[in-house]
């Protein structure tokens, strides 16, 4: 049994943990007003981007013609899978639910037979991933050293994507990150950026209104597109940045929590102690006593 000097410590450090984690859930709650709006204001641009490319290609009779970005290199061989996650920590099931979810991507890539390329984007999801896929890691990027993530970085690895795809080094593309519902919910996801996932049956939103493109709708295509591939990333960082703030929230809160029940029983098993101590030293005098006065009874 621990010594009440221990359990003194004890307390006394887990009280101290409680204070970081408090703070630290103190600070999540404010980025997170900030993130949460972001990835807010964010999802009109990238929806009604979509929206404009589905119109376009509407207008595209011919896929043969149309951009590689769009109706794709016509191969189905090679998987590029861009997982994105954090660079820091302490935030709960964050980073491990978008890498199990790319990790069973991975397993059917494989077991398709197909050949499985990965770029890891955050030093946490790199950690996890190597450990069982280090062969088929092409790239790693991190930015750790940036307190936000904005669309300049998004944009660099868009245009790394778009060049390995003109190079021929995959066919597909898909990006995995986490889409922020609330703060206690963030569902992991897995989106395809390349070629340009359109749905052909898909209504057109706004289909009230008649667009006249000049130039054409091929060149308009060309340079919107690889906008697109970009944007979508960019959206995925918004998106992450949300659910990164919004889960190490309830994780700090779940931890402070928690500590404040250590500390409630560590006190209580201080207090038990400290009580048996001193009946222990009370027993010892009273026997102590007793003891004097049998001696002086018999002399």
């Amino acid at each position: 049994m621990p010594s009440l000097d221990d359990l003194k410590k004890r307390i006394k450090s887990v009280k101290s943990t409680q204070k970081i984690t408090k703070a630290m859930k103190m600070v999540a709650a404010a980025k997170l007003k900030k993130a949460q709006e972001n990835a807010e204001k964010g999802r009109p641009y990238s929806e009604k981007l979509q929206n404009i490319i589905l119109n376009l290609t509407k207008s595209i009779s011919d896929d043969t013609n149309a951009p590689k970005l769009l109706a794709g290199n016509g191969k189905d061989k090679i998987y590029l899978c861009v997982v994105i996650t954090a660079d820091r920590g302490l935030c709960g099931g964050f980073n491990s639910n978008i890498c199990k979810l790319a990790k069973n991507h991975f397993k059917n890539i494989l077991k398709e037979g197909k050949v499985l390329k990965i770029m890891t984007v955050g030093s946490k999801g790199h950690d996890q991933i190597k450990t069982d896929y280090s062969k088929y890691i092409i790239d790693k990027k991190s930015f750790k050293e940036k307190k936000q993530i904005s669309f300049k970085e998004a944009n660099e690895i868009g245009k790394k994507v778009i060049e390995l795809y003109e190079q021929e080094q995959f066919d597909k593309c898909f990006i995995f990150y986490n889409n922020f519902k609330n703060v206690i919910t963030q569902i992991p996801k897995a989106e395809q950026i390349i070629p340009t996932f359109v749905k052909k049956d898909e209504k057109v939103k706004d289909d009230t209104f008649l667009y006249e493109f000049e130039p054409d709708e091929d060149e308009i295509l060309e340079d919107l597109l690889p906008k697109n591939v970009s944007i979508q990333i960019f959206k995925a960082f918004l998106e992450n940045a949300a659910s990164e703030q919004g889960s190490r929230m309830t994780a700090m809160d779940n931890a402070t929590r928690n500590a404040g029940d250590l500390v409630e029983k560590l006190t209580i098993n201080y207090n038990r102690s400290r009580q048996a101590s001193i009946t222990k030293e009370l027993i010892e005098i009273i026997s102590g006593a007793e003891s004097l006065w049998w001696i002086k009874k018999v002399l």
